[in-house]
């Protein structure tokens, strides 16, 4: 009977990762947060649990946790990646201007199709909200309604 030498090899050798308390206060960071994480807001919540973790730690977690397809990654235009749970179902982002932090919008318009040029075909969509969380809104006394919703007469914005 003849063995293979890699069924007697460590987890670690057989591109398995063992199971760390980096990675598993990695992993608490980003499921208990309920939105994506940029890899600097990863490390501050995994530090509560372990003071001497470092980014470059984080990072190579981060990749081996989207490469095993516990968390998937979020890209915004001109962002740095964020990171969340994976296998959420379709949801779509909300960036906040002030703060930075990006959170889960869990509605959808639905069906897009019918803003592509004729001849088209839409296969998927990503929708980013912009503007303020609620915690980063002025106190409703310092607030001033206009009828182009806050941005003063004859601005309006609108990008995508």
């Amino acid at each position: 009977m003849i063995m293979h030498t890699q069924y007697q090899q460590p987890c670690h050798n057989l591109g398995m990762e063992r199971s760390t308390r980096q990675n598993t206060a990695i992993r608490e960071a980003i499921a208990a947060a309920g939105r994506p994480l940029s890899p600097v807001e990863v490390l501050d919540e995994a530090r509560r649990h372990v003071a001497a973790l470092g980014l470059a730690t984080v990072y190579r977690n981060l990749k081996s946790l989207v490469d095993e397809g516990a968390i998937q990654v979020v890209t915004l235009p001109g962002e740095v990646p964020r990171y969340e749970i994976a296998h959420r179902g379709h949801h779509h982002h909300f960036r906040c201007d002030a703060c930075q932090k990006v959170f889960d919008v869990h509605q959808c318009p639905g069906d897009l199709a019918g803003l592509a040029p004729a001849g088209f075909t839409v296969d998927r969509h990503e929708i980013t909200l912009y503007g303020r969380c609620s915690a980063c809104q002025p106190p409703a006394s310092g607030r001033k309604k206009t009828a182009s919703g806050g941005r003063g007469a004859g601005s309006h914005e609108h990008s995508h």
